[in-house]
């Protein structure tokens, strides 16, 4: 692994990984428009030589496409990468609540035994992998116990089919069920300059018991990378079409905390994106942030903010400067 990329423990599970994960929803192609699978290759294997050995994946990503082009990008390197998927988003039974459709296919929330015993072997399978070291509940289940999914992947764990335990879009309510049905590993959650909620209600909990937090969505859908001009038209089922986040005036907005941010970026030869990603890793109990890249130029980018180490001037900067830029971004 590259020596200057941050690393950090997923909780108390012995495994480690670069701060800097990849995430590849994107690269699944649902809600993005598509997915170029040898751009999408070329994005995981230039993170993993970059040192970038966490890679964040999930089935419900174009239904197992995500999973399998990862399953191609780490042939014959398994050993480089620290794989994170997910369970819970099931579209081969009806049980459990629903909670979408992808393309057609009912998807529904479902995190009984049964149902993650399946999606584990699926997942393993697309992956070409025998373990998947951190393996997430990616949605709540209403309807199964949390201790009964809990014993589920404890079985998986003692079973070696996977290292880590984690959940995703949880409440502190069911953070606190977790914790006390086993040993968690993770939390994944929304988390950027713009979703800060979870500072005040999962994170304390998370850092009292040493679980790690991955944050997704780290560059708010690549608004806060500073690479989407005010003009930019988004187009077919891109989710940013019609998201209000992304008026035309949020975006000037953006520009004008980048030209702010020029000072810090310029100190470390870096762009507003990986100035972004740099503060996200250095605020109080976030311990990994998840960036997509969907080609090898992206995934070199968001290594390099690996890399970065933010004083505290620099830091009290970047925060003041959210504080006149940011203060009226729609939700």
């Amino acid at each position: 692994m590259n020596s200057r990329q941050i690393t950090r423990s997923i909780g108390k599970s012995g495994v480690v990984a670069s701060a800097v994960g990849l995430g590849t929803w994107a690269i699944g192609g649902w809600m993005w428009g598509g997915t170029d699978e040898a751009a999408s290759i070329a994005a995981i294997q230039a993170s993993i030589d970059a040192g970038v050995s966490l890679i964040d994946t999930a089935p419900a990503y174009g239904l197992g496409r995500s999973e399998e082009i990862v399953g191609k990008a780490i042939k014959g390197q398994r050993d480089r990468a620290v794989i994170a998927s997910k369970c819970g988003l099931n579209w081969h039974s009806k049980k459990g609540n629903h909670f979408f459709d992808q393309d057609g296919t009912p998807v529904n929330r479902y995190l009984g035994a049964d149902g993650i015993a399946y999606e584990v072997e699926q997942s393993l399978r697309r992956l070409g992998t025998d373990y998947i070291d951190l393996y997430i509940t990616h949605w709540q289940d209403p309807t199964t116990p949390i201790a009964e999914t809990m014993e589920a992947l404890e079985r998986l764990k003692s079973a070696g089919k996977i290292r880590a335990i984690g959940a995703s879009n949880l409440n502190a309510a069911e953070l606190q069920q977790y914790l006390a049905a086993g040993q968690l590993d993770a939390i994944q959650e929304r988390y950027s300059m713009l979703d800060r909620e979870i500072e005040q209600t999962l994170l304390p909990i998370a850092r009292q018991h040493q679980v790690a937090a991955l944050s997704y969505s780290s560059l708010a859908l690549g608004l806060l990378s500073g690479a989407i001009d005010p003009a930019r038209e988004f187009s077919g089922d891109d989710q940013r079409k019609d998201n209000p986040r992304f008026s035309q005036a949020n975006r000037c907005k953006v520009a004008a905390l980048k030209h702010a941010l020029a000072p810090v970026a310029e100190i470390h030869q870096a762009t507003m994106a990986q100035i972004v990603i740099a503060w996200t890793l250095a605020q109080p109990g976030i311990t990994f942030a998840l960036c997509g890249a969907r080609n090898a130029t992206q995934a070199l980018d968001n290594a390099r903010a690996g890399e970065i180490l933010l004083s505290t001037a620099e830091l009290g900067a970047i925060d003041a400067a959210v504080a006149v830029h940011l203060v009226a971004i729609d939700a």
